[in-house]
């Protein structure tokens, strides 16, 4: 289980090397030591770390020593406040799940974007396989279209072997497309080894959890819906990954839910309530997660909206 493979209870640093502006000021700031000493003592167990590959890797495939860094950073820091870590390429050439605003397109009909995901991810792993004990790898943020599972469960299919040349232990996490959605894990392939990881992220009921959001045409920002009129509730969200659990099961595989949060319009009872319902559903499965996100973002744990309940708030991650 994920509980004892030190990814069961985690927080996302969202914003630092990905869906930001790339500016060596904002890299150099945004997270720092202090950021890995405070969610240590929260008594998390692991961190992930959503990077894009402009951090480390330039238009032709040549790699960038001061993007990489950071990720070195990332692994000092995590073996020093005892934490694990999981690197997640959030955006990859050809692809990005908000390709809207990134201009990312062409990734899962072009060869040659495939070969240089691959590549990235042998460079990655001669780089950071050797840290199997505590770093965990994450192939690619939020499949989006349902059109394009065929080719991503192909492209895994090449991607581990090659991965597995520099980093025979590390775990690999898996999602599905929908953005991760629960229900579309069932469509993976069967792992390709015991080490790897089926994903999903949980943002559910919408409507509940991105009421107010401007970056969606599924939510309407003006409407403003109470917990307790959310239909949001245990049976909700057994009946929601019931899937996702047997499809692991059916492999023996873990399930991690990668991202899952609420956003800042929501009062803070209202989120503490949501997070309280999909805790229990968690436990209950044995279900790692990682919340979204540790600061800003919409959806910050440390923003100040949640000052009264992020103690209690804390114990649910």
């Amino acid at each position: 289980m994920l509980k004892d493979k030190g990814f069961y209870r985690g927080i996302n640093f969202g914003g630092w090397l990905s869906q930001c502006s790339y500016e060596k000021e904002h890299l150099d700031s945004f997270i720092t030591e202090q950021d890995f000493a405070a969610v240590s003592a929260w008594g998390i167990d692991h961190v992930r770390i959503p990077f894009d590959y402009n951090i480390i890797e330039k238009d032709h495939g040549e790699f960038i020593e001061e993007g990489f860094a950071y990720l070195d950073m990332a692994v000092e820091m995590c073996k020093k406040y005892g934490l694990n870590l999981l690197l997640d390429l959030h955006k990859t050439a050809g692809f990005s799940f908000d390709y809207y605003a990134e201009n990312e397109s062409g990734f899962f009909e072009s060869e040659k974007y495939q070969q240089r995901f691959i590549r990235l991810w042998e460079e990655l792993a001669q780089r950071y396989g050797k840290y199997h004990g505590f770093v965990a790898f994450e192939l690619l943020n939020e499949v989006t279209d349902k059109s394009y599972i065929d080719t991503w469960n192909d492209i895994v299919r090449r991607c581990v072997p090659a991965i597995r040349k520099y980093a025979p232990d590390t775990l690999i996490f898996v999602g599905s497309y929908h953005n991760n959605a629960a229900d579309t894990v069932q469509f993976l392939d069967a792992p390709f080894d015991d080490r790897i990881v089926y994903n999903m992220h949980c943002y559910e009921p919408l409507k509940f959890t991105h009421q107010g959001a401007y970056w969606t045409n599924d939510i309407v920002p003006e409407e403003r819906i109470p917990f307790e009129e959310s239909g949001c509730d245990e049976a909700y969200f057994e009946k929601l990954f019931s899937t996702a659990i047997a499809k692991a099961e059916q492999y023996g595989a873990d399930l991690y839910c990668g991202e899952y949060g609420v956003i800042d319009v929501v009062p803070a009872a209202d989120t503490l309530k949501w997070y309280r319902t999909i805790n229990s559903v968690f436990e209950k499965h044995g279900i790692g997660r990682s919340a979204w996100a540790y600061k800003k973002m919409d959806f910050g744990i440390t923003d100040e909206r949640l000052g009264d309940v992020r103690d209690e708030l804390l114990k649910l991650l």
